[in-house]
């Protein structure tokens, strides 16, 4: 993004008058009595509307910028390139911001080809910023903001790196099918393996070997017996204690490059901080005692240097970026579609009612439907939890992929202050996620649903939308997909897929509405390889349809063959 701002000759001016977004940024400014940073009125624009602009009375900066744009190697003023270092004691070369200019244009034009996805000018600096910091460093910790697209970015870097050897990639054992899926969408030229113990598949270049927490804790001395080109860990905060076997498995895999992504580096103390720097860059950050000394003792003491001194040693390898700072290029609405693994137990309770099912048949005419309705009912609950179907309701957590990547987004974000809503179908599906929330986050979420009375509904709605309302609010898809105002939450999770697009798309439009001044998040979690699959393609197939009822699409089962059905029902990828 470009930052356009005025100089008035002795002082920052007025917001220039041109299309963009106004934004205060940091920057390096004369102040009479020499340099200082401030907060500068600009206006945020994007490269390729940046050459468009006209633009009076443009300056020198202005003008170079134009002119870097076009290919040629200007000669940059101080105030072109016055973006200040984290403890504002120095300005970014001249030259370096050339070189991220062109470098970020040259690595967007490779990607063109290579990535089939559509990067927004933030991600194309990130998977350079990736590169930069990895080539120098060894490591890095990408650590946007939820929505901005942390997984597409890793996945343009290893294409970048497919020539260099095999890849590692780590994460929540819940969303390992949902990487595979990722790297197969964006990143074709790459080959991507899902690996959950056993004999270690041949990787040769270009293979991402793609695994989970566990894997690597139970099978971490396969691992560590081949070089790996990059590693990958994701949802890093998973390893912020270096004293758990995970931890230290992970430490011990050999690569030539780490990165690791997370949307919260720090969630309780900044010694997590330490633990993924010792990770990525263990040469750099190396003692323990010694980042303890320097920053955590005098920052808890209040120390407003030392949190200037930690910004500085810490800037060349960690990249957060917020919604905020690149709010000129996002649309309103960002949709993240996660694929979720079934745990052991969903997959033998799914199956096991298949099995039923195919042994009692489906029957004909009316009883038909009911009966698959009735079906299709218990899988989408084994979906959500299994616990909903065996009744086995003690313990929530890690019986449920689905669900348990439900519980960490919740847990960032009423970390990050972040307002969520969260739908879901079924009652009590909502029962069991307002319990979690009490249970694991010590909070207590409202939940909306049919069986409240008005003055109840209104109740919970006018406690939202205050500035010390819960910070998630659970719903019924029916109860509350229409009519109802939540614009102080700006993150909707859709916990199950409905029938019908239109109904999701309602349920979003709760914070996506006129009053919203954010960026609107919404994540749909699916159950990889059951019949949420096939509901989530109908979506794609069916988006731009707005009479695909509900109905419909259970009758449009019903219309199959046993055979064909059951052919969809299986637990497969693609059904």
């Amino acid at each position: 993004m470009f930052a356009l701002w005025t100089w008035d000759g002795s002082a920052v001016g007025e917001v220039p008058k041109i299309p963009g977004d106004p934004e205060a940024v940091a920057l390096a400014v004369p102040d009479g009595r020499g340099i200082a940073v401030a907060e500068v009125p600009c206006v945020l624009v994007e490269p390729e509307r940046y050459l468009g602009l006209e633009l009076p009375d443009a300056g020198a900066s202005a003008l170079a910028w134009r002119a870097a744009l076009q290919g040629e190697q200007p000669a940059l003023p101080p105030a072109a390139h016055a973006t200040p270092n984290a403890g504002g004691t120095a300005i970014v070369a001249a030259a370096r911001a050339l070189r991220v200019l062109q470098d970020t244009v040259a690595l967007s034009g490779e990607l063109r080809t290579s990535l089939k996805a559509e990067l927004r000018p933030y991600q194309a600096r990130g998977i350079a910023w990736l590169h930069e910091t990895t080539d120098t460093h060894g490591g890095a910790v990408l650590a946007d903001e939820m929505g901005l697209g942390k997984t597409v970015q890793a996945i343009g870097y290893l294409l970048g790196r497919a020539e260099a050897g095999p890849h590692l990639v780590v994460c929540p054992t819940s969303l390992v099918g949902n990487w595979v899926h990722e790297i197969e969408r964006f990143g074709p030229g790459l080959r991507a393996i899902g690996w959950r113990g056993g004999e270690l598949p041949e990787a040769a270049a270009g293979t991402v070997l793609v695994t989970g927490y566990p894997t690597l804790r139970g099978h971490g001395p396969a691992l560590q017996g081949m070089r790996w080109a990059s590693i990958v860990f994701d949802e890093a905060q998973v390893l912020k204690n270096p004293r758990t076997q995970v931890a230290k498995a992970a430490r011990a895999i050999p690569a030539d490059a780490r990165v690791a992504l997370t949307g919260t580096p720090v969630e309780n103390h900044l010694e997590e901080l330490w633990a993924l720097l010792n990770l990525v860059v263990p040469h750099e950050f190396t003692h323990k005692t010694q980042f303890r000394r320097r920053f955590v003792r005098p920052i808890n003491e209040g120390s407003g240097p030392a949190v200037l001194r930690l910004r500085d040693a810490i800037e060349p390898v960690v990249l957060a970026r917020r919604k905020s700072e690149v709010a000129g290029s996002l649309p309103p609405k960002i949709h993240c579609d996660l694929v979720c693994d079934l745990t052991r137990e969903q997959d033998r309770i799914y199956d096991q009612l298949l099995d039923r099912a195919e042994e009692e048949g489906f029957g004909s005419g009316g009883q038909r439907h009911t009966r698959l309705l009735a079906v299709l009912t218990e899988l989408k609950q084994v979906c959500n939890h299994p616990g909903l179907v065996t009744g086995d309701l003690d313990e929530l957590s890690g019986r449920s992929g689905k669900f348990d990547v439900c519980a960490d987004i919740l847990a960032n974000n009423v970390g990050a202050d972040a307002p969520t809503l969260v739908f879901t179908q079924y009652r009590r599906t909502g029962e069991l996620l307002v319990r979690h929330c009490a249970e694991e986050l010590g909070i207590t979420v409202p939940f909306f649903h049919g069986g409240l009375n008005q003055a109840q509904r209104t109740e919970i709605v006018t406690d939202f939308q205050s500035a010390d309302g819960p910070p998630v609010l659970v719903l019924s898809l029916r109860a509350a997909g229409t009519g109802l105002t939540l614009t102080r939450a700006a993150d909707v999770i859709h916990f199950d897929r409905w029938w019908n697009p239109a109904v999701e798309a309602q349920a979003s439009d709760r914070a996506h509405r006129i009053g919203q001044t954010r960026t609107v998040t919404v994540t749909t979690l699916t159950s990889g390889t059951t019949i949420e699959e096939h509901i989530a393609g109908m979506h794609d197939r069916k988006s731009a349809l707005t009479d695909l009822t509900d109905s419909a699409g259970v009758a449009g089962l019903a219309r199959l063959d046993d055979d064909r059905l059951f052919e969809l029902l299986r637990r497969k990828r693609g059904n």
